[in-house]
């Protein structure tokens, strides 16, 4: 039978294990909530017309619903991303990592198409911010502990 104590207290010790929040993960994932619901808020005002400009071509909605849309989605999620409860959150993470996967053909057909938005106005800027995107979604799942729940749960069905 393990010894509950030492279970306790080791969990105690490691900012890591569940149920105890690693100040940078938590700092990631608030800072994160808010770029996105900053990016959500500049698709519903501010930066509306630099969205839609990202919007591909074969998206078959008009490029101002899917922007409305997509900066809804961005707020309701960065919010998420700040008030979530910390069972909820892994969850949350998956989510925000799915949605950054979901825009980012937004990103290629910025550039395959030589599309200026956002001050990008070279193919050089537009291929350049490619790679951040996948940073984005190893971002969410780090913040939120999305990977750490992952592992336990394909562990625990083995």
């Amino acid at each position: 039978m393990p010894d509950r104590r030492s279970a306790r207290t080791s969990a105690t010790r490691d900012p890591a294990a569940p149920g105890r929040d690693d100040p940078a993960r938590t700092v990631g994932r608030v800072l994160l909530g808010a770029v996105l619901a900053l990016a959500g808020t500049g698709h519903l005002t501010f930066a509306r017309q630099d969205f839609q400009a990202q919007v591909p071509a074969w998206v078959p909605l008009d490029p101002d619903v899917t922007v409305v849309a997509s900066g809804v989605v961005e707020v309701a999620l960065g919010t998420a991303l700040v008030v979530a409860p910390r069972r909820w959150r892994p969850l949350v993470g998956g989510v925000v990592a799915a949605f950054f996967v979901a825009v980012f053909p937004g990103n290629v057909s910025q550039y395959v198409t030589g599309t200026d938005a956002f001050g990008l106005d070279s193919d050089a800027r537009r291929l350049a911010r490619l790679p951040f995107q996948p940073l984005l979604v190893v971002w969410a799942l780090w913040s939120t502990g999305a990977w750490r729940a992952f592992r336990g749960w394909r562990r625990a069905r083995r």
